[in-house]
Parts: structure tokens; sequence; C-alpha cells
């Protein structure tokens, strides 16, 4: 116990941790050179690919997972919902070379806590690290009300969806919820293959690629109970 008769030492504060999911090599190295420089953020983990990030990020259980939003093998975003829809507590940070609106409301319904261009000043860039790992948002007020703005005010029904049948409904609802083609499997009752299915074929419907896509769809959506 301490008398009082020196002064006790403050236990030191735990590193960040990071994981950095981007397919250039030399820009991975930059950020993991930049951050570990800072003396209080370790990197704990990198990817160039957005399935091995998928299955490591949870494993790992950074404080901050990087993501790159485009992807040879897929979009940081739709890593960003798989990641949150295992472990909440895991804070994500979206790094991109493009300003646009799409890709801004895909981060932030995928539960992004922050959203940075690639020409961000170093300085910029490792004070975002710190805050989103400390539980505070990063994404720009404006933006973000203008996102919610096409929230609410966007056509509250896709003239696309009406080609879905009801369970392909049920499957759109289900991916904009986040949840993986196993989670949409043992919600619906389905086998992992027949969702998959169900998946490609809603895909197709909505004229869209990804998942991501659809999610943005199915957001926007305000469904009703099939009759």
């Amino acid at each position: 116990m301490w008398d009082g008769s020196s002064t006790p030492e403050e236990s030191p504060r735990a590193p960040v941790t990071v994981f950095l999911l981007d397919d250039h090599e030399l820009l991975r190295h930059g950020i993991r050179s930049l951050l570990e420089r800072q003396g209080d953020i370790v990197v704990v983990g990198e990817s160039s690919s957005a399935a091995e990030a998928a299955r490591r990020i949870p494993a790992l259980r950074p404080d901050v997972a990087i993501l790159d939003v485009r992807l040879p093998d897929g979009s940081g975003v739709d890593v960003c919902r798989q990641v949150r829809s295992i472990d909440p507590t895991i804070a994500v940070l979206m790094l991109t070379s493009y300003d646009e609106d799409e890709a801004l409301f895909a981060a932030i319904m995928a539960g992004a806590a922050g959203y940075v261009l690639k020409e961000v000043k170093a300085a910029d860039f490792v004070d975002s690290v710190r805050r989103v790992a400390g539980g505070h948002s990063m994404l720009d007020p404006v933006a973000t009300s203008h996102v919610l703005e096409r929230l609410r005010h966007g056509p509250p029904k896709d003239p696309l969806t009406k080609h879905l049948t009801p369970k392909e409904h049920q499957v759109l609802e289900l991916v904009g919820q986040g949840l993986t083609n196993r989670q949409i499997a043992e919600h619906l009752g389905l086998a992992e293959k027949t969702t998959k299915n169900y998946v490609s074929i809603m895909l197709g419907k909505l004229g869209v690629e990804t998942r991501t896509q659809a999610a943005i769809i199915a957001t926007r959506q305000d469904h009703h109970p099939s009759r």
C-alpha cells in the first residue's frame, strides 16, 4: 500500500493496436512505419486481401482496423460490415483515394467510425486513428447529415425490388443488416448453398454486382411483410 512518502508511478497506457488492409504493399509499409514511430500505436497485422482480412481481424481483435475501400477481391466496406457483425468493439477507419457520396454512405451504413482520404496529412491521419480508438467518430458531420437526409427522403421503394420474390426480399433485408450467407441461412432455415444462390439471383435482379450495393438499396427500402 502506498503510504504517501513517494509519488506512485502511473500505470503505462496500453498501446493502440491496429490492423491494416490495403492492396498496395508500399502504402501499407508507409502507414505501418508512420504509426509505429508514434510510440503508442502497434500494428498487429496487415493484409492485401479482403477475404483474409475478414478472417484475421476478428481473431486479432485490434482496437482499430484501417480498411481500404477498393480492393481486387472485394470491398473494405464489406469487410467492415462482416467484422463489426462479429465484434462491434473493433473501430473501423475507412481509407480511400476517392471522395464519393456512395462510398461514404456505404461506410456509414456498415458501421465505420471514420472515413479519410489517402491525401490526408500524416499528423491528421494519426490523430484520426487515436480518436476512433478512443470511441470517437471521425465522420464529417456535414457529410453524415447529407447521408441521413438521403435515408429519410430517398425513394421508399426502389423499382428494381418489385421483381424480387418474398424470399429474395427477406434475403435482401438480411444482407442490408450485414449478415453473412451462413448467418442468413441460419436465420431463414436454409442450406448455405441455397442462400448463396438466393443472393446471386437477388443481385442479378437488382442489377448490382456486390453485397454493398445491395445493402445500400436495402437501407433505402420501407419493407413490408409479404401478404
